[in-house]
């Protein structure tokens, strides 16, 4: 998958998705999706700048935890996903991938 790919699907999801209340950085295979639910909708962009939670993930585990093939707290206890910042808004992921 593609970080074209992997930016699209998570556009779509996130603005059929309630704000998030703050923002939110995927950092996947290195390369930045940013997510500002910090307002009354959640946008999208492949910005690198600040936000209140990053998480770290390659383009192979992302797919497996979109395809269920993977549990993401065993992922994330197994070093696969690295999560940085607020974990609240972390909590929230879910919602975007699955």
């Amino acid at each position: 998958m593609s970080h074209q790919q992997v930016f699209e699907q998570f556009k779509k999801r996130a603005e059929n998705s309630s704000p998030l209340g703050g923002k939110l950085k995927f950092l996947v295979d290195e390369n930045p999706v940013l997510i500002d639910g910090s307002g009354e909708e959640n946008i999208v962009s492949m910005s690198d700048e600040e936000s209140d939670c990053t998480i770290e993930v390659s383009t192979e585990v992302l797919e497996k935890l979109r395809d269920g093939e993977i549990n993401p707290m065993m992922a994330v206890m197994g070093g696969q996903i690295k999560i940085s910042g607020d974990m609240g808004l972390a909590m929230k992921v879910q919602s975007l991938i699955g």
